[in-house]
């Protein structure tokens, strides 16, 4: 007889969880998968999937602005929030519905509740324990919000995506990609957006050049970005919300959104207690095999607060599964991972930003363009497009390439594979572009960017 119900219990049915459930299943094992709330979790349910519709719906305002351009004469449009959200909540049914059907499919048994860990075997589900040989959590995180006068009034981009009607005005606090998606959302479906951030510029973490065209580009749509401003306090009155900053500024609004940060969902689920280090943020603390300091409990994606992405999540998981059950070690590796701003325009990004590669490497090549896509020129739109490649001088390999403009994610993600090769500058110099299209332009970039000196240096 077995020696515990299962070979492995995992905590979360969000991407992470049901990846590596379904992979280890596939492989013999016997698992089962808890959840309190929807299977499907964070991304398919309350983040990348519906937040994606809601930009192709919000896009749907440029096509109608630049039809003209091409001879076509449209009406004035009208927009019904209400059939948006109607839809998007119709497709999310549909996938949680294909979610559940794939775990019964993987023989994967599915438990709905919240689970907690009692003992390192032991995970205990609405009062009935199940024991398990390993235990791999996979919770996800949640939005924060700062602790301030008036922060009850505020949503968070969970119940953004909700929302019964569409605000006429909104204060979005926050300049991470939540923020920008949710800005740029909002702007293309009509609403007057200002946006709050604290620093000089948007997209801390991202290259230096992208972020700084993002923000043009973003005013040009009529976003107002305030920068280095802080909110003091939010008072509710008849004709909605006020947000008052440190300056002194009071910024009237139907709806405020803060969009300051996300942490680690492990309170309460009895980590600590058994011995699972978490970082001061309440992330859990895993090596290179995904394992924590309890060697039989594991943990994947936003849970240990590293690069929390959907595919990386996904990635580990499944790493778990062919180490454990399939004899097959994998690490995950974490270099040179793709990621994308849904923002409008979208950015596309891979490997070191310009100030990450000055720092690694004692010299390197910066190689940029910025130009007016050809679909622009009989629109009227000033919009522009920015590519930027980063190159280790020594080795002439790429190793960071970054775009803004219309199909960044789309173009990166085949770089992408270019540049966790190794490729180098003369490979994608000797590579025939593809004519005419906007991503030719990554491989027909010739003139390298001069720096100022001070500045190479900071």
């Amino acid at each position: 007889m077995p020696r515990y119900d299962f070979d492995l219990f995992t905590i979360g049915a969000g991407s992470g969880g049901v990846a590596g459930s379904r992979r280890a299943g596939s492989y013999g094992a016997r698992v089962a998968i808890c959840e309190d709330s929807r299977v499907g979790g964070t991304c398919v349910m309350r983040g990348c999937v519906p937040k994606k519709l809601l930009v192709y719906g919000a896009q749907f305002s440029d096509a109608f602005a630049d039809a003209a351009g091409f001879g076509w004469n449209v009406p004035v449009p009208s927009f019904d929030w209400s059939s948006l959200i109607a839809a998007k909540n119709k497709e999310l049914d549909r996938l949680e519905q294909i979610y559940r059907t794939m775990l019964k499919n993987g023989k994967v048994e599915l438990v709905e509740g919240r689970g907690v860990v009692t003992d390192p075997h032991t995970v205990e589900v609405d009062g009935k324990t199940y024991t398990a040989d390993k235990i791999m959590v996979a919770t996800g995180g949640h939005p924060t919000v700062p602790d301030l006068p008036g922060i009850e009034h505020v949503i968070s981009s969970n119940e953004a995506l909700d929302l019964p009607k569409l605000p006429r005005r909104i204060v979005i606090v926050g300049g991470g990609y939540i923020a920008v998606e949710f800005a740029g959302i909002f702007r293309g479906f009509g609403s007057e957006v200002h946006e709050i951030i604290r620093r000089e510029e948007l997209l801390y973490g991202f290259d230096d050049d992208l972020r700084v065209a993002l923000a043009q580009e973003m005013r040009n749509r009529g976003i107002e970005i305030h920068t280095r401003t802080q909110v003091a306090r939010i008072e509710k009155f008849a004709h909605g919300y006020s947000v008052f900053t440190t300056h002194g500024q009071e910024i009237s609004a139907d709806l405020v959104m803060y969009a300051t940060g996300r942490k680690p969902n492990t309170r309460g689920l009895g980590l600590a207690e058994i011995g699972v280090e978490l970082n001061h943020e309440g992330a859990v603390v895993v090596d290179e095999w995904q394992r924590s300091t309890v060697p039989n409990i594991y943990a994947v994606g936003d849970v240990t607060d590293r690069l929390n992405l959907t595919p990386v999540a996904i990635a580990e998981g499944r790493a778990i599964a062919e180490t454990l059950y399939n004899d097959n070690p994998i690490k995950m590796d974490h270099g040179d991972v793709p990621t994308a701003v849904f923002s409008q325009p979208p950015i596309g990004t891979v490997g070191l930003t310009e100030d990450e590669a000055r720092v690694k490497y004692a010299d390197i090549d910066v190689y940029s363009a910025r130009f007016r896509p050809m679909k622009n020129t009989l629109s009227g739109r000033d919009e522009r497009t920015l590519m930027k490649i980063v190159v280790d001088a020594a080795s002439d390999r790429v190793v960071g390439c970054h775009m803004l403009g219309p199909d960044a994610p789309e173009i990166i993600q085949g770089l992408a594979v270019a540049v966790k090769c190794g490729a180098t500058k003369a490979q994608f110099d000797q590579t025939v572009g593809i004519h005419p299209s906007a991503a030719e332009e990554f491989v027909t970039m010739r003139e390298k960017v001069v720096r100022p000196t001070k500045l190479a240096a900071d």
